[in-house]
């Protein structure tokens, strides 16, 4: 969508808007993730800061690309999600093959990602995901951005 400013979720600033007085609280906002979760989470943000026109767009982008609609693409990158599946799997097999190979205190290595991978699944917060989210290659020049 040509009018939309990326935001990824942990940089959103609903009093950014206010600011800029580029928003007023009762203007309709409407919030766009790839499959609509994380936008869920940006309407709350927007409600609790006192917003009350916020429409999450249901089916997120790929929703709007399965109805034909156009779509600004900026690069692509990998999905976060993938990225921590590659990197925690990544650093449980490095701990595993170090432990066999080198030193038994390596397999520490695999339970402390096992253990994050439980705290992520509990909490419903992922600080590798955070983590990653940060990391140059995932972050956008322009207001267009997508993940493949």
């Amino acid at each position: 969508v040509d009018f939309a400013e990326n935001a990824p979720l942990d940089q959103l600033d609903p009093q950014r808007l206010l600011r800029a007085d580029a928003g007023a609280p009762q203007q309709k906002i409407y919030v766009i993730c790839r499959s609509g979760a994380r936008g869920e989470k940006a309407c709350q943000k927007f409600h609790s800061m006192g917003f009350t026109e916020v429409v999450n767009v249901a089916g997120g982008t790929l929703a709007c690309e399965q109805a034909g609609l156009p779509l600004a693409r900026g690069k692509k990158a990998i999905s976060l999600e993938r990225q921590v599946r590659i990197a925690a799997g990544s650093l449980v097999l490095l701990g595993a093959v170090l432990g066999w190979l080198a030193h038994p205190a390596f397999i520490g290595l695999s339970a402390f990602v096992g253990a994050g991978l439980v705290f992520a699944g509990v909490t419903d917060t992922c600080g590798m995901g955070m983590l990653l989210a940060r990391m140059p290659w995932n972050q956008c020049e322009s207001s267009a951005c997508c993940t493949k």
